[in-house]
This record gives C-alpha cells, sequence and structure tokens, in this order.
C-alpha cells in the first residue's frame, strides 16, 4: 500500500501522539466537548489539509528556485555609480591593448608588406608600412602570415 504524498515520520508521529493523548475524542481534552471541530477526525482533516498546503508552496518555492537557475546567465551585473573607480579605471586601461592587427598583405607597388591596424581608442584603421622587417623570415611562415597557407591565421590580437 502506498502512502500519500503529505506522510512522513514527524507528522504520522504527530498524528499518533495527539490521538494518544485525545483518546478519539476531543483533542483538547474537554471530556464533554460538543464543538465538532475539536474532534479528532475533523481536526486532523484540517491538519492534513494545511501540511498539503504548505507541501504545495514549499515544492512551487523549490520550482522556481531551480528555474531561476536554470535560466539565469550569470553576467556580472554593473554597479549603480559605473563600472570602474579611478584606480581600477587606470589599471584596466593600461592592460589593453595599443591596437589591433587586422590584416597584413603586400603593398603591389613596392612589394614591401604592410599591416592593417585598429586603434583600440578609436575607429580609424591604419595602414603600417612593414619596411623590411619581414626579410628574416622563412617562406613558410611569410606564406602563412599572408594568409597563402592558412587564411584564418592572420586573425591575431596584438
Amino acid at each position: 500500500m502506498t502512502k500519500p504524498k503529505w506522510v512522513n515520520q514527524t507528522r504520522q508521529a504527530h498524528l499518533v501522539s495527539l490521538f494518544v493523548r485525545s483518546r478519539g475524542f476531543c483533542v483538547y481534552g474537554e471530556p464533554n466537548c460538543t464543538i465538532p471541530e475539536h474532534h479528532y477526525e475533523v481536526f486532523i482533516e484540517s491538519l492534513i489539509n494545511d501540511w498539503k498546503a504548505d507541501d504545495r508552496e514549499t515544492n512551487a518555492l523549490v520550482w522556481k528556485h531551480e528555474r531561476k537557475i536554470m535560466h539565469a546567465l550569470y553576467e556580472k551585473t554593473l554597479p549603480m555609480r559605473g563600472r570602474f573607480n579611478g584606480v581600477s579605471s587606470d589599471i584596466w586601461h593600461d592592460s589593453q591593448p595599443i591596437y589591433y592587427l587586422e590584416s597584413i598583405g603586400m603593398d603591389c607597388l613596392k612589394l614591401k608588406p604592410f599591416a592593417r591596424v585598429k586603434l583600440s581608442s578609436s575607429y580609424q584603421h591604419l595602414y603600417v608600412d612593414l619596411g623590411d622587417s619581414l626579410k628574416n623570415i622563412s617562406k613558410t611562415e611569410s606564406a602563412r602570415l599572408f594568409g597563402i597557407i592558412n587564411p584564418c591565421h592572420n586573425q591575431q590580437m596584438i
């Protein structure tokens, strides 16, 4: 025989002690009680209904908490006054790169390498002449650098 969901050991023990104390009659111990809500059978029905309501509320709170955990993004939220204080801002800006290397190519008129660079503090792109700086690398490394061997290799952050 299966037990109802509201049954656990403490609740069963409470019902048994209530029955033993009242001997199946008035739960408040009055010998000739005429109030029907004080009789054991009626009293335990309302008690069981309260336990069921408590269980429903507990299950709803647990489900709400689980749903919140499942759908949380765990993104950092910014404080109300901004992202940094003065010292943290200076430290963060000092650790950021000055520019980002976007691509490297060959100038077809001068036959010298150049790089397309984006400045991190603005939206501007600069084309920088690399001159003879790539003279000491091998043919394989230069081919890889210009995207002939692996075109995705030249997308680097410096």
